[in-house]
């Protein structure tokens, strides 16, 4: 972990953690949680409810502003203001309850916030066709054949769904994407379907941050891998140094899980 002041951008991760903590009042959210993102890599964020994986994408999307330690953005130091802060220097978040309009369009939706016009004067107008051909082509760009970009989103399925919340981050500039338990709500084939999505943008270059509780989805597509535990670090791997037993080991508590297991076992007939 580069913890000095002579980072160069060329070097430098796209997002870096140093230390960061981060309380409301007298409770601990975060406190001494350190991670790294790189370009073409993918970063897993592991941890139960309550394990502080919310409080640490509000920082990274700008929501929350930490209180201790350094984040840096390409080797810069940075305090973000806001989300559209974020946004700005290349960080997109996709939520888990995706903020989309289900009546309307896939293209409609896809551009949503950011819609191109053409005319002008009273004659200006959205421009619908550039919308539905980009809309389109930013799919397939991503390997994604939808069937017709006119339907609305609505009908599609969850997997879809994240599916061109992603290729949207990628089709408008991300460097960065910090996905919120992108699977927490779907089926193996569903979530297989997401995963390979989060995979090619990877391959296209950016760094990905994928929160999740399942260290099976992690460990299929994770090049680094940060555990939290009650706002803590409870441990930090990279791919070639843990297998998905230890992974999946710590993630269940260990040594806490066989405790609860002699807990439970029946006794002995006597």
């Amino acid at each position: 972990m580069t913890t000095g002041t002579s980072v160069t951008t060329a070097t430098a991760p796209l997002v870096e953690l140093d230390d960061v903590s981060k309380y409301y009042g007298n409770i601990r959210a975060l406190e001494g949680v350190s991670l790294e993102v790189r370009a073409g890599e993918i970063t897993c964020v592991l941890g139960d409810n309550g394990a502080g994986k919310s409080t640490l994408i509000k920082i990274v999307a700008g929501l929350h502003r930490h209180d201790a330690g350094t984040f840096r953005i390409e080797g810069e130091e940075v305090a973000l203001a806001n989300p559209r802060d974020a946004l700005d220097r290349g960080i997109a978040t996709v939520y888990q309850d995706l903020a989309v309009v289900p009546l309307m369009p896939v293209w409609r939706n896809f551009f949503l916030g950011s819609e191109p016009t053409k005319g002008k004067g009273p004659l200006k107008r959205l421009d619908a066709g550039l919308m539905r051909t980009t809309t389109r082509e930013a799919l397939l760009r991503m390997g994604i054949d939808l069937r017709d970009v006119d339907q609305p989103i609505g009908t599609l399925s969850g997997g879809e769904r994240q599916c061109v919340a992603i290729a949207r981050a990628v089709h408008f500039g991300a460097k960065v994407l910090v996905l919120d338990e992108p699977t927490a709500a779907l089926g193996v084939k569903q979530s297989g379907v997401v995963l390979k999505y989060v995979a090619a943008a990877r391959d296209q270059g950016l760094g990905v941050v994928l929160i999740t509780h399942n260290p099976h989805h992690a460990h299929l597509v994770g090049d680094r891998f940060v555990l939290l535990k009650r706002g803590v670090m409870a441990g930090s791997h990279t791919k070639d140094s843990v297998t998905l037993d230890e992974l999946t080991r710590q993630m269940a508590g260990g040594s806490e899980l066989e405790d609860l297991r002699h807990e439970l076992e029946r006794p002995s007939a006597t």
